[in-house]
């Protein structure tokens, strides 16, 4: 996958809602993200992002892109968000696996916001 499509394909997650993330994430993703529990795993991941409202725009900064080994790719990126009046700013890495010719899936996703505390684990 080119640099292009991974960006177009990581921009359809933040904007294009739960058919997205059923298209999108895997059943085995693993994710790190700013509400309870925090850590997410295998369809929790899935279930739990599907859950947030979509956003209307986000634009990426900082993009780099890795590919470690054949049919892998990961990706770190600053994330500006908004809906409405509301805008989020994070930092994120999200790692993508080739389970055929053109199906890729997400199996591992992570968000860092900037100013927002996030509470000591209990």
């Amino acid at each position: 996958m080119d640099d292009a499509r991974i960006w177009n394909f990581e921009e359809e997650l933040w904007v294009g809602g739960k058919d997205a993330y059923d298209r999108k994430v895997s059943d085995d993703c693993l994710m790190a993200l700013p509400e309870r529990p925090y850590v997410f795993t295998g369809t929790a991941a899935k279930e739990g992002v599907k859950n947030t409202p979509q956003w209307d725009e986000v634009i990426f900064a900082d993009k780099a892109v890795a590919r470690p080994e054949e049919g892998l790719i990961v990706i770190a990126y600053r994330a500006k968000a908004s809906r409405g009046k509301e805008h989020y700013h994070a930092l994120c890495t999200s790692t993508l696996r080739r389970l055929s010719h053109e199906e890729w899936k997400v199996v591992q996703h992570q968000q860092t916001p900037f100013d927002t505390s996030v509470a000591p684990p209990s």
